[in-house]
């Protein structure tokens, strides 16, 4: 594959062919599944083994993702947290200090909170606003960590602007695009150095699969990657074949599944029982000029908060269709409360400040048909009361 097929293509062709590499298999249309766990080095310059993700398998896949990303080059882990870990310890060391956005992922946050700062990692705490970026720079400041949308309120963060900021000063710039997805959003185009995603969610789909990948300039990638040996956080053969599978129906799902929330979004937004709506694809919604102006669509996610008088709990055991579960963006619709989930490990006051209470839901809207979907919510809100 050659980098005029990386910038040529559109996303929907890169996510079926991106990476594949002709000539394997008898001609196969798929990627060989290689299962070995030993190579014979005595014919090739490089040493091969699962670990150092460096088998055919590994390649196509993070050529694929580089490709859907306008990256230079990427790498594939064994989950999303190993991609933050092999980020956050491939480019900073105790004494070194990182700025983070406010309200991140969990999982992050307990990494920062439970092994980074206890090591002598510095943070510090952004708003969002980049009129006061510049503010939390440091002479040791080595890194800016941003989602975007974020989980589970959808905040939208002006990438571009953040990122001008932060080049400037010469600081690595890291965004979590799990919940855009490159369909949507590539914020590499738009200035950043890194993104990260946890694959396990949009980029594998069916909630049957375990996984990371970080993409971005083939010198800070090259400064990532070792320490992703070294944490052991690789995937095997038969995963990654599973990750190739899904990225080909990558734009699929996601334009259905944006198409879908944002219907669900505006029905959730006119009922008399439902608080607040977190959805950037609503006129109403903070973020929604920078979404606009970033995204191509606002993506499957959605959080929304119920009404005082709307029990959280009959309202989850009345949903028939849509499923309370952990993770997110399978091809069917599920729901959590981030209080007793993804946020779960957060202080009680983090919390607090965040605004995740019990009666918070995120929903991670699936491709089943719109009407079917809104039509469970109705009636357990209803039951609800």
């Amino acid at each position: 594959m050659t980098d005029k097929y990386h910038k040529t293509w559109n996303a929907e062709t890169a996510c079926v062919h991106a990476g594949y590499e002709r000539g394997t298999a008898e001609q196969g249309l798929n990627t060989p599944i290689v299962t070995s766990t030993a190579f014979d080095y005595s014919r090739d310059d490089q040493v091969r083994y699962p670990r150092y993700m460096n088998t055919p398998n590994h390649r196509v896949v993070a050529n694929r993702i580089a490709a859907l990303e306008g990256a230079e080059a990427a790498f594939v882990t064994a989950s999303g947290m190993g991609a933050v870990s092999a980020v956050f310890l491939g480019l900073m060391k105790p004494g070194d200090h990182a700025i983070l956005l406010d309200g991140l992922y969990g999982g992050t946050t307990d990494l920062i909170e439970g092994l980074l700062k206890p090591y002598g990692f510095e943070f510090s705490t952004w708003d969002g606003n980049p009129v006061s970026l510049a503010s939390l720079v440091q002479e040791n400041t080595k890194l800016a960590w941003v989602e975007s949308p974020t989980n589970p309120l959808l905040r939208v963060i002006d990438l571009e602007a953040t990122a001008e900021i932060l080049r400037e000063r010469d600081i690595v710039s890291v965004v979590d695009n799990t919940f855009a997805t490159p369909i949507l959003q590539q914020p590499i185009k738009l200035g950043f150095d890194l993104v990260m995603h946890s694959a396990t969610k949009y980029f594998s789909g069916h909630s049957d699969l375990l996984s990371g990948a970080v993409a971005g300039s083939e010198e800070l990638i090259a400064r990532i990657r070792p320490q992703a040996v070294r944490l052991g956080s690789s995937l095997n053969g038969q995963d990654l074949y599973l990750l190739e599978r899904s990225l080909k129906t990558l734009a699929l799902r996601v334009e259905r599944q944006s198409a879908n929330a944002a219907a669900v979004a505006e029905w959730l937004e006119a009922r008399e029982n439902i608080a607040r709506v977190y959805y950037p694809g609503l006129e109403a919604d903070a973020g929604h000029g920078i979404a606009a102006r970033q995204m191509r669509a606002f993506g499957g996610m959605l959080g929304f908060r119920l009404g005082d008088a709307v029990s959280p709990d009959r309202f989850l055991r009345k949903l028939e269709l849509i499923t309370p579960a952990v993770s997110l963006a399978g091809v069917e619709s599920t729901i959590c409360q981030p209080s007793r989930t993804s946020h779960a490990k957060l202080a009680p006051e983090a919390r607090d400040a965040l605004g995740i209470d019990d009666r918070l839901m995120r929903l991670s809207v699936g491709i089943e048909r719109v009407e079917d979907l809104i039509a469970d919510l109705e009636q357990a809100v209803e039951a609800g009361v």
